[in-house]
């Protein structure tokens, strides 16, 4: 099950927001191209959405972290990879924005004719974001969800009227299939254009995933939203592409319903009744549930784009001033304001085709990483808790190989060659989307000294504006070799780890000085050759030292190698010279302890439980040194010390759990 909060009617509520807003405004666009097969086309992305919701479904309920298929992807792939899934979405939610603002105006214009054309129209669109904006900022609650479904629930009903009334006054098979000519009414380029246009509906199982973890769906739930939501889209795609192009068939290699009704197509449906009072009041009713139900859509691109923006933010994959938190209520205004300006921006060609066209393109590319993430995580988690498994599965190398999710990854992809071949305006800017995305990851991970493709976290506080100070800025961490370096590493992670967003983007961390000390004996020069057996195991302590420490926002390990008569003294000599706030030690098992209450003993001196070195170290030390210990068991941990420091000498003895994963 999901953890808490929303049901099945709340996904299911978000889900076909955007599926019943894409028939809205992208009828006119698919039927401009496919022409007569119109209806075929959203057979075929009925088809389509059935095979990514599984592939959602599969997905969400596997990885319950918002983000949809960035976050399959980095569990399948990198972090890398992650970010071009989350980049391509991210200009979809953007594009979904601006063309349902600016679609509703059109259809609120059957109300008042201004409000479709000119400075009136770009007015009302810019006063549409400003309002999804504001309602985004203040939050998501369960009332809202209750009023989107039951718009929901209305707009099928309108639909289904529509798809009725239509088959009854206009259907004719013949004015389908006589204007089909394959490859010349319409060119398969078109074709295959407008196929990538009809997956706009896919961005509603993004807005899905992203309340992961904020839901309470049981298997059964989830088989039945799979099957209720793909049958739906199945069938009221292709019944209103059928009514459409009886009803405003095609002439002349054209159609009426892209020629003078591209923005606002379900108005030419309803005009196109002979009856004047049912046209007139199937107008208007549409017009405003159009309207109504693209704002929405609108709300819901708006709350897909912020949780996205969140979890990009959260991973380091955009700099985390973007994921900036709201004080009071929690959401990531920083983001939403962007997005709300630049979809504002995006409206002004007053181009649909151009924005869907585009869209199509990172829709397209979303579902193929999303599906082949899905196909990766079967060979690389088969074992995971999955509470809703795609169907249709054969055993390939030991594990179940999803043949929906293979098949969705491959028309996914291949419809996205089709339109990166036929429309120049995808292919030039979808594709210089993509790229600038990837050079501006690299640049920001490399500049801020971090893996590309290893995931980084960004503590949520930070992206609250709280601002906490370091509690230790530089700190020494003696290598032993042993498998408890990590352990105490992560001590020391996790005590210098900065936790200021402000700090982490100017490079202001703590630093963990990771020493390997070379023990020489009093019989040979402090100079003499070291074996390479030694040599090897120094550098490979030291790089998983700095591998581990580094995954800690705000730190920097820096290494290096001592030789010494005594590693005590060699400990405290170091810690005088760098001028370190902390020294983090190893201390024995607690089961060899013979004595010492305070680490967990039956009492005795300090000197029946702690090495030569350490006794000298807590002796000597010109700062607070942390000791730490492993459990009894066999698997390493961290456990926390916390003393006065004068019960032990002048170093301090300071508790902390070190055990970070």
């Amino acid at each position: 099950m999901f953890r808490r909060g929303l049901g099945q009617p709340a996904l299911f509520a978000i889900i076909y927001t955007s599926v019943a807003s894409a028939i809205y405004f992208s009828l006119g666009v698919v039927a401009q191209r496919a022409l007569g097969l119109t209806p075929f086309v959203y057979i075929l992305a009925g088809i389509f959405f059935a095979l990514a919701c599984t592939t959602y479904v599969e997905g969400a309920s596997l990885h319950q972290d918002r983000g949809g298929a960035t976050v399959f992807a980095r569990y399948a792939f990198n972090e890398l990879v992650s970010f071009v899934a989350g980049w391509m979405i991210l200009l979809d939610y953007i594009i979904l924005i601006a063309v349902t603002s600016f679609s509703a105006t059109n259809y609120l214009a059957a109300f008042y004719a201004p409000l479709g054309q000119g400075r009136d129209e770009l007015l009302l669109c810019f006063a549409i974001i400003g309002y999804v904006a504001i309602r985004n900022v203040r939050g998501f609650s369960k009332t809202r969800v209750n009023r989107i479904a039951a718009l929901v629930v209305a707009d099928l009903g309108l639909q289904a009227l529509v798809i009725v009334l239509g088959l009854l006054a206009f259907f004719n098979l013949d004015t389908i299939t006589d204007t089909i000519h394959f490859g010349d009414t319409p060119t398969w380029g078109d074709t295959v254009f407008a196929l990538g246009v009809a997956t706009v509906s896919f961005t509603g199982l993004e807005s899905a995933s992203g309340l992961s973890g904020e839901v309470a769906v049981g298997r059964r739930g989830l088989k039945r939203l799979v099957g209720a939501a793909a049958i739906i889209v199945m069938v009221v795609y292709t019944g209103i592409g059928i009514v459409a192009v009886t009803a405003l068939p095609v002439v002349g290699n054209a159609t009426s319903l892209g020629r003078n009704y591209l923005d606002a197509p379900m108005i030419g449906i309803a005009e196109a009744f002979e009856n004047d009072l049912l046209a007139n009041t199937l107008k208007y009713t549409i017009a405003a549930a159009a309207a109504a139900t693209l704002i929405a859509a609108a709300n819901s691109a708006m709350m897909g784009l912020s949780r996205l923006a969140y979890s990009l933010s959260t991973n380091r994959q955009i700099p985390s001033g973007l994921g900036r938190l709201h004080p009071t209520r929690s959401t990531p205004y920083v983001v939403i304001i962007i997005a709300a300006l630049l979809a504002a921006g995006l409206t002004a060609p007053q181009d649909l085709e151009l924005l869907v066209g585009i869209f199509a393109y990172g829709a397209l590319v979303g579902l193929t990483i999303a599906h082949l993430s899905i196909v990766v995580l079967r060979f690389k988690e088969p074992n995971g808790r999955r509470p809703y498994r795609i169907p249709l599965s054969v055993r390939v190398r030991g594990a179940d190989l999803p043949l929906l999710a293979v098949f969705g990854g491959i028309f996914s992809a291949a419809a996205w060659v089709g339109l990166v071949v036929t429309h120049g305006g995808a292919r030039w800017v979808g594709t210089a989307w993509l790229v600038a995305g990837i050079a501006l990851y690299i640049v920001y991970r490399t500049t801020q000294g971090k893996s590309v493709l290893r995931r980084v976290l960004v503590p949520e506080a930070a992206l609250r504006g709280e601002r906490h100070e370091a509690e230790y800025g530089s700190i020494l961490v003696p290598l032993s070799g042993s498998p408890l370096d990590d352990d105490i590493i992560q001590t020391a992670g996790r005590l210098a780890a900065e936790e200021d967003v402000e700090s982490f983007e100017k490079d202001k961390g703590a630093t963990i000085e990771a020493l390997w000390i070379f023990e020489v004996p009093m019989s040979l020069p402090i100079d003499a050759a070291l074996p390479e057996a030694q040599l090897k195991q120094a550098r490979a302590a030291l790089a998983r030292a700095k591998a581990v420490g580094e995954e800690y926002e705000g730190v920097e390990v820096a290494t290096a190698t001592v030789r010494a008569r005594r590693a005590g003294q060699a400990i405290v000599d170091e810690a005088r010279r760098r001028g370190v706030q902390a020294v983090v030690l190893a201390a024995e098992e607690p089961s060899k302890i013979r004595g010492g209450a305070l680490l967990g003993g039956r009492g005795g001196p300090l000197d029946d439980f702690v090495g030569e070195a350490t006794k000298y170290v807590l002796a000597k030390a010109p700062c607070p040194v942390i000791l730490t210990a492993p459990p009894a068991s066999d698997r390493p941990a961290t456990h926390g010390l916390a003393t006065d420091g004068a019960a032990l000498g002048d170093g301090a003895i300071s508790g902390r759990d070190g055990a970070a994963r």
